[in-house]
């Protein structure tokens, strides 16, 4: 289980994070929902040890991360939100060397590599450089190389970026998958439908605070609200967002 506990950011005398605690279970996807500046990235950084938090801390099964940040990220997969590889690379010579950095076997590696790209239809371009990919290609990469070492924590920063259609529902059922055999999983998205579809339990984060951490269907019970779209409107943005619209057009015309 991952604990994440009164989390605070502070930069000079700001707030990024503000003393936000939530926990991601194991065999479950939590959703972290907010818009773009309420702190999702910051949090993420100090969940994955990119960055120290001013105060508050991250347990794994328990134990503080930071007391062992080398044997946590043995335990992580982790898709960030910029698809940033090594351009010169093949897929498959960059899948080689994730697998080879996390010490597994030659020949494990080397099958892991072959059977993640001819899954995520990347084979007929294993020996093209990366550099020639798409940005859904790099984001299937990406996900490859996370799934390397089986690892027991995912975090995924906006995975389905640039991805197609297909890709995108094959996620889905992966994601299924995967919490079937009890991963941990953090999916952070602005993709609403996608996160309602895929997440058991939500966290709805605005201006740093947690607003919401609950099961989409209790929060739609307690706020006799039928879509998540309607919750995240109602906990994060105050304006009427159908007004501003028409106020939008009316100003261009």
């Amino acid at each position: 289980m991952l604990e994440i506990q009164n989390l605070t950011k502070r930069y000079r005398n700001l707030a990024v994070v503000d003393h936000v605690t939530f926990t991601v279970r194991p065999g479950e996807v939590t959703g972290y929902l907010g818009p773009n500046g309420s702190g999702k990235s910051t949090t993420v950084k100090i969940i994955t040890g990119l960055l120290e938090p001013t105060t508050g801390r991250v347990l794994l099964d328990g134990k503080d991360i930071r007391d062992d940040l080398i044997g946590f990220r043995r335990r992580l997969g982790y898709v960030p939100e910029e698809a940033i590889l090594y351009s010169y690379l093949t897929g498959l010579e960059y899948l080689q060397l994730m697998g080879r950095l996390r010490s597994l076997p030659t020949a494990e590696v080397d099958r892991k590599a072959n059977d993640l790209l001819d899954l995520f239809s990347l084979s007929e371009y294993r020996h093209a450089p990366i550099s020639a990919y798409s940005k859904g290609m790099k984001q299937r990469v990406l996900i490859s190389a996370a799934l390397m070492h089986d690892p027991d924590v995912l975090i995924l920063d906006e995975p389905l970026s640039g991805i197609d259609v297909t890709s995108a529902l094959l996620f889905k059922h992966l994601l299924n998958q995967l919490a079937s055999r009890g991963k941990t999983i953090l999916y952070i998205s602005h993709v609403l439908e996608v996160v309602e579809k895929v997440c058991a339990h939500v966290v709805i984060i605005y201006k740093g605070k947690i607003m919401a951490a609950d099961s989409v269907a209790h929060l739609r019970d307690l706020m006799d609200i039928p879509s998540l779209e309607g919750i995240f409107s109602q906990l994060v943005e105050h304006r009427d967002l159908e007004s501003v619209a028409r106020d939008i057009v009316a100003a261009i015309a």
